[in-house]
């Protein structure tokens, strides 16, 4: 049999997981291949609340150990990438037969307190009378807290690592599936289905990071039988017109004893999330229902002065999260850790159950660090230290950042310069090189969307569709208008399948 390529480590799974393992083991020196079925970040990793968080409502489920680990990750992930990722202020208002404000308190000090915090304000009661975030609100609201998370593109946060991992030697594969794994001389045989053709490749070990599908991919795709089992739960959210002028992002609770974000969004919408639905059905066909969208307006109108309706929605979304199944009765109460499965026979095969975007650092270097004992490396964990691409800001300030892409490109306007800059970081140099004046960018191909750029995601950031450009490399899906997918497309398939070469394997 002919064999594409021989690996260290094959993983299976473009997810938040999968990548971040890709990009830990090749930082390592690891000989990788990623394949993901579908686009990067085409399911779960896309459909979050957009959170870098500890999870402060899992305090109530005396979920410490999950909570400190995600907030020593939050500070680390903060430092990774000052551009894609911020800190951002929650107004939670207090309703009083909800929760009593001492508990609201005292698990704002866990909060504060549970991992060392460098680089966030703390918590404070406020004065919604007085406060800023308190115009928007009913005025019976008169006292809340004020706390400190982060926020990041999680789409983004998953092309990042995936490249990271590329220009670290890996092999990244979208739109290709793992049809089976099999075992030849102790090594593992994937068969491949690329758009190119099949495809079969070697592997010493693998890695099953494909989220919802985990347990589908063990028992219908190779010979392991694995112990664990995911808990799939659907998260939905809505998006709104901007409901407010300020920055501040809200943490309302709800009669149902659940809580609902509402959170600055693209600058000019609001975000609004999100539900937990037990899931039956296909991961890759979910969407929101009449109901849940009905739940999220009258959750939030509870609180806000004027009254969020289910035709303001100019967009929702929906992820199922594969959730590591501990037998709760409530879908909210299920654990958002994960644990790592590792079937040693009849070859290293390692399996995620479970897991949350903040923690997928740590859940990578976990999965690396066990599957390098069984691979012989002496490499060590390298990441906590470790900037993401674009990442690499003067100071590591993003205001400062921005301020000196305005003084060298002085002709991009405002929106676009802010976008470039959130997005891409320093890799906006691979943009604009060369650039004076925006007709360097090449055609307007959309409103924001320059032909430069557009390459760039093509060419070095695995975009294949308007799909992929306007939902998860960029968020322009909520500007383009009618029509809009369809004239981007269309310049697509003008541009033919030029596909980067791959930059690494055996």
């Amino acid at each position: 049999m002919r064999y594409f390529g021989t690996y260290d480590l094959l993983v299976v799974g473009g997810g938040i997981n999968g990548a971040g393992i890709a990009r830990d083991a090749a930082g390592r020196g690891l000989s990788v291949l990623l394949c993901e079925q579908h686009d990067l970040a085409a399911h779960t990793s896309s459909a979050s609340t957009k959170l870098i968080h500890g999870g402060l409502r899992y305090l109530e489920h005396l979920q410490l150990s999950l909570v400190r680990k995600a907030l020593i990750e939050r500070e680390i992930l903060l430092g990774s990438a000052p551009h894609l990722m911020r800190p951002l202020r929650f107004v939670l208002p207090h309703d009083a037969h909800l929760r009593p404000a001492w508990m609201i308190g005292a698990g704002l000090f866990l909060y504060d307190h549970l991992a060392r915090r460098r680089r966030l304000a703390g918590s404070a009661r406020i004065d919604l009378r007085r406060h800023a975030a308190g115009t928007a609100l009913k005025p019976r609201y008169v006292r809340g807290f004020v706390y400190s998370d982060g926020w990041t593109d999680d789409a983004r946060l998953v092309v990042l690592n995936a490249l990271d991992a590329r220009e670290r030697g890996g092999v990244i594969l979208t739109r290709s599936r793992c049809e089976k794994l099999e075992v030849e001389r102790g090594h593992w045989v994937a068969t491949i289905a690329t758009p190119s053709g099949e495809r079969v490749v070697m592997a010493r070990a693998a890695v099953n990071a494909t989220g919802p599908w985990v347990s589908r991919f063990a028992r219908e795709l190779s010979p392991v039988s694995v112990c664990h089992s995911v808990r799939l739960v659907k998260g939905s959210h809505i998006v709104v017109p901007r409901l407010y002028d300020h920055r501040f992002a809200y943490l309302f609770q709800n009669e149902d004893r659940r809580i609902v974000f509402a959170i600055p969004y693209e600058r000019d919408f609001t975000l609004i999330g999100t539900t937990d639905v037990e899931y039956s059905g296909d991961p890759a066909a979910v969407r929101i229902t009449a109901e849940e969208i009905s739940y999220l307006c009258a959750a939030v109108s509870r609180y806000f002065e004027k009254s969020v309706l289910p035709e303001q929605v100019v967009w929702s979304y929906s992820g199922v999260r594969p959730l590591l199944d501990d037998a709760a009765a409530n879908p909210a109460s299920v654990t958002r850790d994960y644990t790592l499965e590792l079937d040693r026979h009849p070859a290293p095969l390692l399996s995620v159950f479970g897991g949350k975007i903040t923690t997928y650092r740590k859940l990578a270097e976990s999965a690396v660090d066990m599957l390098a004992r069984e691979l012989g490396s002496p490499a060590r964990a390298w990441t906590a230290r470790a900037l993401l691409p674009g990442g690499d800001l003067p100071r590591g300030a993003y205001a400062g950042f921005l301020r000196s892409l305005e003084r060298t490109h002085p002709w991009l306007p405002a929106a676009l310069r802010y976008r470039y800059a959130h997005a891409y970081g320093t890799r906006v140099a691979h943009i604009l090189r060369g650039a004076k004046s925006l007709a360097d960018l090449g055609e307007e191909l959309l409103p924001q969307l320059y032909e430069r750029e557009a390459e760039y995601l093509c060419g070095v950031e695995l975009a294949q569709t308007a799909e992929d450009i306007l939902w998860r490399r960029t968020r322009l899906g909520l500007r383009v208008g009618n029509g809009g997918a369809e004239r981007l497309q269309a310049w697509l398939v003008r541009r033919g399948p030029v596909r980067p070469e791959p930059a690494g394997g055996a």
